[in-house]
């Protein structure tokens, strides 16, 4: 038994101890503070600047809604240079937009005409129209719209350029001109396919679906669902260039009983009439020449 435990002490005594690694771990002084490279800060701040620039340059939607770009008030002198300039070069954004040349090039497309709406109307009886006098200028309803109508008048695509001097939220459209071009627009759908080329509205009805933002070309696409007598029920909707849905809407036309008594000669300059099919029709309503 002495033996044994002679034996047992030994083998304890030979064992390595770590009381120095013990009492090192249980010194009370901090550790040494640990180096952090300049480099890290500065690839950080230059990260933080990228982000910054690119979020100035090119924010999301929402920042753009809520904090839209300044833009100068609308021209108020319709003859001067500036204004002239102004419109010249909206027409030939309009005649280039791929939009239009892909439309005129499509298959079917002499089964279209285009005209443009108001651009023939004598300018004493311009003036007091809505969307073809008071509302006509650089900023506002800049061009005439153009419109490409199917021959049999079964359905239309308008193109029309919105101005900043239409919002209603700096930067939007007003909801309300929204409506004014959709009653426009449904209404010359309307017009054509009535006994008498004219009607009034008696219902129309409208589902706004996202922000129209101005400075911006956009499409309204109208198309006849059913005739019945004097009656007309239509529908359309506004887009973006993109596609992107706008406004949708529907309407129903009546023909008045006293329509056989009403001018139809202004009617028909509201409306537009067909311009030769070889040539894009420029801003005045006239046959473009060059």
């Amino acid at each position: 038994m002495f033996s044994t435990l002679r034996a047992g002490l030994a083998r304890h005594a030979t064992r390595p101890t770590n009381m120095g690694s013990a009492v090192r771990r249980m010194s009370t002084q901090p550790p040494p503070p640990r180096r952090i490279p300049h480099t890290r800060y500065i690839l950080g701040g230059l990260g933080g600047l990228g982000f910054y620039l690119v979020g100035t340059l090119y924010p999301p939607e929402e920042i753009r809604l809520l904090y839209p770009t300044r833009a100068p008030p609308p021209i108020a002198d319709l003859t001067s240079p500036e204004a002239i300039n102004h419109i010249n070069n909206l027409e030939d954004t309009l005649q280039s937009l791929p939009i239009l040349r892909q439309k005129r090039e499509d298959p079917d497309a002499d089964e279209w005409y285009e005209t443009r709406p108001y651009a023939d109307a004598p300018a004493d009886r311009r003036v007091n129209h809505l969307t073809g006098g008071a509302l006509r200028g650089p900023g506002k309803l800049a061009l005439p719209p153009l419109v490409r109508a199917k021959k049999d008048e079964s359905e239309a695509w308008i193109l029309v350029h919105l101005g900043r001097g239409v919002c209603g939220h700096d930067g939007i459209v007003h909801g309300g001109l929204l409506a004014t071009l959709l009653d426009e627009s449904l209404g010359r759908e309307a017009f054509v396919n009535l006994p008498e080329k004219v009607g009034v509205t008696a219902t129309l009805t409208l589902s706004y679906r996202a922000p129209t933002r101005a400075d911006q070309f956009v499409v309204i696409r109208t198309k006849v669902d059913e005739i019945k007598g004097r009656k007309v029920w239509v529908s359309g909707s506004i887009e973006d260039l993109k596609g992107k849905l706008l406004v949708e809407a529907k309407a129903m036309f009546v023909q008045p009983k006293y329509a056989a008594l009403l001018n139809k000669t202004q009617i028909a300059q509201a409306v537009g009439a067909p311009l030769p099919p070889t040539i894009p029709p420029a801003a005045d309503g006239e046959a473009m020449t060059s």
